[in-house]
C-alpha cells in the first residue's frame, strides 16, 4: 500500500494476510499510534481488530475500505466547530442589607 505524506492515518502490511493502520499524530513505540489490525479472514473479507474505541464495523470488503472509514471517522470529527460556551463569573454570595 502506497503512503502519502499528507495522509494521518497509513495502511503497513506486517505479513501476508494481516495489515495494520497507524496514526502518525503518535510517534513509533507510542501504543496509541496503531488504530487497528487488519486480517484476511476469507477471500473476499477481511476482519478489523480495533485498538481504539471507535463506533465502526467488524468486517469490510477490503483493507482500503478500512483505511478510507478511519480517515471519513476522523473527518466528520472534526467537521464542526467547538460551540461557545459563555463564561460568566460566579453569582455575588454577598447579602444586600435592607435597612
Amino acid at each position: 500500500m502506497e503512503q502519502e505524506s499528507d495522509q494521518r492515518f497509513v495502511l503497513t502490511q506486517v505479513s501476508a494476510e494481516a495489515w495494520a493502520i497507524h496514526d502518525l499524530h503518535y510517534p513509533d513505540g507510542d501504543h496509541r499510534r496503531i488504530v487497528c489490525r487488519i486480517y484476511e479472514d476469507i477471500p473476499a473479507d477481511v476482519e478489523v481488530l480495533w485498538l481504539r474505541d471507535l463506533p465502526l464495523a467488524p468486517r469490510y470488503p477490503s483493507v482500503d475500505d478500512v483505511l478510507e472509514s478511519v480517515r471519513r471517522f476522523q473527518d466528520a470529527s472534526r467537521a464542526t466547530r467547538p460551540i461557545p460556551i459563555p463564561h460568566r463569573p460566579p453569582p455575588s454570595l454577598r447579602r444586600r442589607d435592607r435597612g
